[in-house]
């Protein structure tokens, strides 16, 4: 029994010695395993930074490429502003000197009639007026103050615009004038400046074959275009008008054949000339071949381009349409609002008692 049992001991302790050395060279290859993996990721943990520095450097040399060019740009972009400013200030310069030495004295002079009045909006608008018409070769502005005698204000933007001009006055008669009150405009305005510029025709124009008249009021505003389309008037030239007569467009109509059919005016559609004082031209030889015809009082609101007309002699038939065939607008009636003034102010303006400046802005004496 001893001995058999000392066998057992012995076998046992033997095959434990097999797994001990066994379970030992296991955990030794295991630790040799991450001991390996350990030194691997210390290896590269070690260069990270460097990477990192090299990852660092790299970007802030990318981003010195970019604000340098995004410089680059800019200057670019300023040459190029700066060119293009320059090629606009040499074309001025160029059309200046061409119109110096072209010879422009064959076109017809258009002969631009404007009534005016005083008001506060009044020097504004013959400023802006003044600035379009200075850009148009062979105009002649006849400028009529709704006054008894010329005004300083009225005689300074004259001046300034160096255009070709007449300036004369014609008073309206106090039961003739509009009043504030007034609202329906039920008595026509520029009658009686209408009618002197006329009459300056007539008086000082006698003789001269070339020429076209036009009633060009101080608020509307005018395409250049239009001065193109004036000068080449036989006999009455029409066009449309923007915003006017309730209506985004006030146009003769034309038809298939090129020929004026009618007009698609909605204010009085029955009067015989539909149209509105900014939609015509008339040649200056019509004016001068009948010194009888002008503006009246006595036709109802809205007739005075009919009579006029009518008087010269013209029937429908006779109408240009022009502008591309009616298809174009250079001209709007855009009539300046009337300037919102409170009480204070508005009896200052009446009474002329302004400071320097006012006297200026308005164009007052």
């Amino acid at each position: 029994m001893p001995y058999y049992g000392d066998n057992i001991i012995r076998h046992t302790l033997r095959q434990w010695g097999i797994q001990g050395r066994l379970l030992y060279s296991i955990i030794g290859a295991i630790i040799v395993f991450f001991v390996c993996q350990f030194g691997l990721l210390y290896r590269e943990w070690a260069t990270l930074d460097d990477q990192k520095t090299v990852l660092q450097a790299e970007i802030h040399a990318k981003e010195r490429r970019l604000d340098e060019a995004s410089r680059l740009l800019r200057t670019k972009e300023r040459d190029l502003y700066r060119l293009e400013k320059r090629v606009v200030q040499l074309e001025e310069k160029l059309r200046d000197r061409l119109s110096l030495v072209e010879d422009r004295s064959d076109l017809p002079m258009i002969y631009f009639i404007t009534p005016t009045h005083y008001r506060p909006e009044q020097r504004a608008e013959l400023t802006r007026l003044s600035n379009t018409l200075r850009q148009v070769p062979n105009l002649f502005w006849i400028l009529v103050e709704d006054a008894e005698k010329r005004s300083p204000g009225v005689a300074e933007v004259l001046a300034r615009s160096k255009l070709q001009h007449a300036h004369i006055f014609s008073l309206t008669p106090a039961d003739k004038k509009l009043t504030d009150k007034d609202k329906n405009w039920k008595l026509p305005r520029g009658v009686e400046q209408r009618n002197a510029a006329l009459t300056w025709i007539r008086t000082n124009l006698a003789g001269i074959q070339k020429g076209v008249v036009y009633f060009g009021d101080d608020d509307n505003s005018y395409d250049l275009r239009l001065f193109d389309e004036i000068r080449a008037v036989k006999k009455v030239g029409v066009w449309p008008v923007g915003i006017v007569g309730s209506l985004l467009v006030e146009t003769p109509i034309i038809g298939a054949e090129g020929k004026l059919t009618g007009f698609n005016s909605i204010w009085k559609p029955e009067r015989p000339f539909p149209i509105d004082m900014a939609a015509f031209a008339v040649n200056l030889q019509l004016i001068l071949a009948h010194e009888d015809v002008a503006f009246t009082y006595e036709v109802p609101r809205g007739y005075q381009e009919s009579h006029l007309l009518s008087g010269l002699g013209i029937s429908a038939s006779d109408l240009e349409p022009m502008a591309d065939h009616c298809s174009k607008v250079y001209v709007w009636h855009t009539r300046t609002e009337k300037s919102k003034l409170t009480a204070t102010e508005r009896e200052k303006f009446k009474s002329s008692n302004l400071l320097a400046v006012e006297r200026d802005a308005v164009g007052a004496a």
